[in-house]
Formats: C-alpha cells, structure tokens, sequence
C-alpha cells in the first residue's frame, strides 16, 4: 500500500514538472462525450474544443460515447489516467442526476473528478402545441386547476430534466397533468408535432426551428430572466414561479487526481474562449447563458443541485427508465 501510494506520488510530481516545463499538452487531448453526435453538447462544445486546441497547439479529439444515460461516458473518464488527456463533458445526466435515479452507479460523480469549468447553462423552455388553449403560464395553471389529468405533458423520458420539471411545475401549480415519457427529446417533439400532446419542457436546441416556424408555440423560459433569443417570452420566475429553475448544463471535467496546473491552465484558457465576443454571439444564438465559473463554484454547482432534484426525485419517487 505504502509502495502504491509512492508510485502514484512521483506520477503526480512528475506530471506537475512536467507541466512546470512547458510540455503540457504534448500530445492530442480526448473530450469524452456521453451523447450521440448530433446533439446539444456539440452545439455547445466543439466550438469550444476547436478553440481551446488551436491556443494549446494541440487538438482536442471529440469522442462521443453514448449509452446508459451518459453513464458510459461518466464511468470511463472516472477510471482514465488523471494525466490531462481525457476530460469528461459532463452535464446532469454524468454529475447530478445518477446517484439519484440508479441503484448502482460505478462511479461517484463527485469523488472521482476535478471540476473545470462550468461552459454554459441552458434553460429549459415551456413549448405548447398551437392548438392548445392555455397562451401563457397562468391560463396553464387555471385550465389544468379546471381540467384535472386532461393535459397530455411530454418528457424525453423518465428522470430526465423535462420530466423533473414538469413534475415541480405541477406540484408549484397545483394541478395534475398526464405524464407521456418518450425514448429521447426527437420523438417527443414528434408527438408534439403531431398534437399528440399539449405541453413539452427541453432545451432550446431541440425545437428552436419548429418555433421559429410556428409550429411550436414558447410560453416559459425556466430562468430567472428572459433569453436574449425569446425576448418576449416571460421567464418562469416572473409569470408567478419566483426561483423556478431548469436547465440543462455543459461543463469540462477531469478526473480525480489531475494535477491543479493542468486544471488551472485548461480553466484560464476556457474562461477566454467562453467569454471571447465570438462565443458570446454563438452561444446567444441558440439559447445559452455563458457561466464558465471557477473549479470551485463548478463542484459547489453540482452539489446544490443534487440536494435540489433529489427533493423532487424522492418525494415522487422517480426512477429512470
């Protein structure tokens, strides 16, 4: 054990001198996606990890790992070498939301990493179906109050940040809805295409071209303040929700054990990128709100968040699918 812990010491010393040196990174870099490609984490990050490889000199290789709910991903950058070349873009399905919806999870979401930065967060926005009734958030309240269990409410499927706040946003109302989970935001804005349901929470980049369109109508922003994108779209949190926050998030993270040089470097030079002009205008473009906060308020982040949705989660008791 003694021995053990030496050879991981001079590792760690090792790489810190080597960073000390100038020869970090001297290789590519690997982010870990835990999604398919196509979806809101490239929109957000591989700008992002274009930039970051032209100012380190190195490229940053983007890997996408779907499956298990971003759990494959999460697990696989939670046991990789903590040298700096593998990095995790985690969101709440990697860090807030597994020990929460799993019984067995291989990883722990706060042990096993060493937090970066925080990219952005984006909100989660309150969609209708043109032919529903209810235009704003209050005519939902008083027509759900009035029709109980009569309004057909999409998710991207049970556990996932839709359904969680659907579920606090009923709970705040005081109404009772029908909860119809899909296998992922695609077919659920399908059904809501179709008018097959009423109401759907999700990002933005998942039905920005069908309200642009006018095939979808936008009724809340789930923020404390309106989008630069919907400027005429009240936030939750003046349309009678104060507080009433869902998002999605997108963050770098290393594993546990990375050498704080590396994390200090990788941090500074993200903290440029995300606040660069450039990406301001890019990421307001599809509905993000820059955050790119310390290593610190990253982790302490994630924990308000467990202790938040674990509240709902367990009062409900809501498991993934």
């Amino acid at each position: 054990m003694i021995r053990t812990a030496a050879v991981t010491l001079l590792y760690l010393l090792g790489l810190s001198a080597a960073f000390a040196q100038g020869t970090y990174p001297n290789k590519p870099i690997r982010w870990i996606i835990p999604y398919a490609p196509g979806g809101g984490t490239d929109v957000i990050a591989r700008p992002i990890a274009l930039r970051l490889g032209e100012v380190l000199g190195q490229p940053i290789v983007y890997e996408n790992r779907g499956g298990g709910g971003g759990l494959i991903a999460g697990e696989f950058v939670a046991k990789a070498t903590p040298d700096g070349y593998t990095m995790l873009v985690g969101s709440g399905n990697t860090q807030t939301f597994p020990t929460l919806l799993y019984d067995k999870v291989q990883y722990d979401p706060v042990k096993d990493y060493a937090p970066i930065t925080n990219f952005v967060i984006v909100p989660n926005v309150l969609v209708a179906h043109p032919s529903f009734p209810a235009k704003t958030v209050q005519e939902i309240v008083t027509y759900g109050r009035a029709n109980p269990g009569k309004i057909n409410w999409a998710s991207s499927g049970n556990g996932a940040g839709g359904h969680l706040a659907l579920v606090l946003f009923a709970q705040q109302a005081g109404i009772k809805v029908v909860h119809v989970p899909f296998k992922g935001a695609g077919p659920a804005v399908i059904a809501m295409l179709g008018a097959e349901t009423d109401l759907l929470f999700a990002n933005t980049g998942v039905f920005l071209g069908h309200i642009q369109a006018g095939k979808l109508r936008p009724i809340g922003v789930c923020a404390l303040t309106r989008l630069p994108l919907f400027p005429n779209v009240p936030a939750l949190d003046e349309a009678g929700f104060p507080g009433f926050e869902s998002s999605t998030y997108y963050g770098l993270l290393a594993p546990a054990g990375t050498p704080r040089p590396i994390i200090n470097r990788l941090h500074a030079e993200l903290v440029k990128i995300i606040k660069s002009p450039e990406s301001l205008k890019r990421l307001a473009s599809v509905g993000a709100i820059p955050v790119a906060n310390t290593p610190e308020q990253f982790a302490e982040a994630n924990r308000l968040d467990v202790e938040k949705w674990a509240k709902v989660i367990k009062e409900h008791g809501i498991k993934a699918d």
